[in-house]
């Protein structure tokens, strides 16, 4: 098969969309593996993040590690070292292009701005897949994966392993059974700063031997390299057209068992009440504010779910109901009709007032591996917990955040089915973005 991606002016992402509904050999990415058979999978990215998922996936005893796509060589040495036959690749689309018929699975790992594009070509061509948080850069991008994951049948897990932990299902299943009775409003935090309100440099630096820049930058505008690692390999969450800010990033994490114990979906509103960003970075200091539909668990016809990071914390009346109990640096309270659950991140749930829960022991339950859960679904053998149907409306919600930092003190009227804000039209240029030309992906642009 000749190489698409060296057809020049044709796109090899426009062209994988119409290919993946008829090659032949598209429709046997869809079923599971055989339990007998090796899973065969590739990382997009190597190291970062990206080394973390391929060393816990390939850990699994039936996984073969066949390829790796790394735009900077140097951050490959050690998967190459690890697994010398793998195949490394500078160029994504290559290694789909030539790798995808002996391929089941692939683990997105790189930068937020490529997740959507990267796993939308994956799963075109029956992979099944594993894709960092946040799911994807933008809403819309959140909300096609899902629905193609569901409508391909593919495998799907989303890389918040702490869902899998003890800590956090213990917390779900504690609000879902009532021990602190039903929740009336919960309080969530992160310390971490993954903002900058300077200006971007006016420079252009030399790119490193290693690294291919416009692969790096691929769907997003072209721009000038700038080094001391202002963009790669680790600053880019703070830049707006390729990170989600610490919202996007801690947020996937700490609001999921949240987002999981109250059995919510999507928010009537959102409201930021912080700093709002600069042309070009995500602000510190968020506090965002969401309205759900009650639910089951929750006290009420509606409830209220709020946000901060950063420097900024729960009001001194809702952090006055921890008691002696240390605030921790990440986490969340639970206010409850009957009392109140402090979840640290990642740490055992506590239940206050303490007098009222003296010999209240924690269920056990069975430990689970997040990443060979995966493995397992490809398998054919159980299920995954953070699929995208679960996934996709939580990283919806987190993205709705950062679109009402762009418009703070206004409250967002959000019409989920409809993809866009009822009261705010200018807010709705931010749910979807154009990708570069001669990027666009089927199924996303």
């Amino acid at each position: 098969m000749k190489s698409i991606i060296h057809q020049p002016r044709r796109s090899f992402l426009r062209q994988l969309g119409t290919a993946a509904f008829a090659a032949p050999f598209v429709t046997s990415g869809l079923r599971a593996a055989s339990p007998n058979e090796a899973v065969r999978h590739a990382s997009f990215g190597a190291a970062g993040m990206a080394g973390a998922d391929w060393n816990a996936i390939t850990g699994h005893k039936s996984v073969k590690f066949v390829a790796v796509a790394e735009v900077d060589l140097a951050r490959a040495e050690a998967a190459k070292k690890k697994f010398p036959e793998l195949k490394v690749y500078q160029d994504w689309r290559e290694m789909l292009d030539k790798e995808h018929k002996n391929l089941d699975c692939v683990n997105v790992s790189t930068p937020d701005h490529m997740h959507a594009p990267m796993g939308m070509s994956a799963m075109q061509l029956g992979l099944h897949v594993y894709g960092q948080k946040p799911l994807t850069h933008d809403v819309y991008e959140s909300r096609r994966l899902t629905e193609v994951a569901r409508e391909k049948k593919l495998v799907t897990q989303m890389g918040i392993q702490v869902h899998s932990s003890y800590e956090y299902r213990v917390a779900v299943q504690l609000v879902q059974s009532g021990v602190v009775g039903k929740i009336k409003e919960v309080h969530t935090w992160s310390s971490k700063k993954w903002g900058d309100p300077a200006p971007r440099p006016d420079k252009n630096d030399p790119v490193p031997e290693n690294l291919k820049w416009d692969l790096w930058l691929g769907v997003v505008s072209e721009r000038p390299f700038i080094g001391g690692g202002y963009y790669h390999p680790g600053n880019w969450r703070k830049r707006l057209d390729f990170g989600t800010g610490t919202f996007g990033d801690m947020g996937c994490h700490i609001y999921d068992p949240v987002f999981k114990a109250l059995g919510v979906t999507a928010p009537l509103t959102v409201r930021s009440e912080g700093p709002k960003p600069n042309a070009h970075n995500w602000a510190n200091d968020a506090i965002v504010h969401y309205v759900f539909p009650g639910t089951p668990f929750t006290d009420g016809k509606t409830v209220k779910v709020v946000w901060y990071d950063g420097s900024q914390r729960p009001p001194a009346d809702i952090v006055a109901l921890l008691g002696k109990v240390k605030q921790p640096e990440q986490g969340s309270i639970f206010i409850g009709t009957k009392g109140v659950m402090v979840l640290p991140h990642v740490g055992k749930p506590i239940l206050l007032p303490e007098e009222n829960y003296q010999g209240f022991a924690l269920p056990k339950l069975e430990p689970v591996n997040h990443w060979h859960s995966f493995v397992e679904a490809v398998r054919g053998k159980g299920k995954t917990s953070a699929n995208f149907d679960y996934a996709g409306p939580l990283t919806e919600t987190i993205l709705l955040g950062g679109i009402a930092s762009r418009f703070p003190q206004t409250t967002l009227e959000w019409d989920a089915k409809a993809l866009a804000f009822k009261n705010v039209k200018a807010a709705n240029q931010f749910v979807r973005r154009t990708y570069r030309k001669g990027w666009e992906v089927k199924g996303l642009s």
